[in-house]
């Protein structure tokens, strides 16, 4: 077999494809969730403590001279990063709690109760009429 045609086997499996894709979906989802933080949540959280900037938050640690520019530690952007991670960490927490209880009703689905095995019945049969 050549490698090329051993490469394509590997990257047709359904498992490498199912990646590809929620690798694709992941990044998306990402890119929406920084939207709604960084537009949507942080701001009222800004105004509510001060018409605070989230993102512009920073320590200097050394102020900008001549062509050398500032040493800052930007404590804000690591606030909203925080932010982006618990909304994503909650929906796929979410997410796995759902299909968790999809696969739990599957698996409580009772299954048709199997009789006993046909020797069993027949020694019971046999049981019965020696008992007559």
């Amino acid at each position: 077999m050549s490698m090329m045609s051993e490469f394509k086997s590997f990257a047709m499996k359904g498992n490498v494809v199912d990646l590809a894709v929620g690798v694709i979906i992941g990044a998306a989802f990402g890119k929406i969730v920084t939207s709604l933080v960084n537009q949507v949540i942080m701001p009222p959280i800004g105004l509510l403590i001060g018409n605070v900037d989230f993102s512009k938050l920073k320590v200097v640690l050394q102020a900008a001279e001549g062509d050398m520019t500032e040493v800052a530690i930007g404590y804000g952007a690591f606030i909203q990063e925080v932010v982006n991670f618990l909304i994503v960490a909650w929906a796929v927490f979410m997410m796995v709690k759902g299909m968790n209880s999809l696969y739990k009703k599957k698996e409580e689905a009772p299954a048709d109760p199997a009789g006993p095995p046909e020797d069993f019945v027949l020694l019971r049969e046999i049981r019965d009429s020696l008992k007559k």
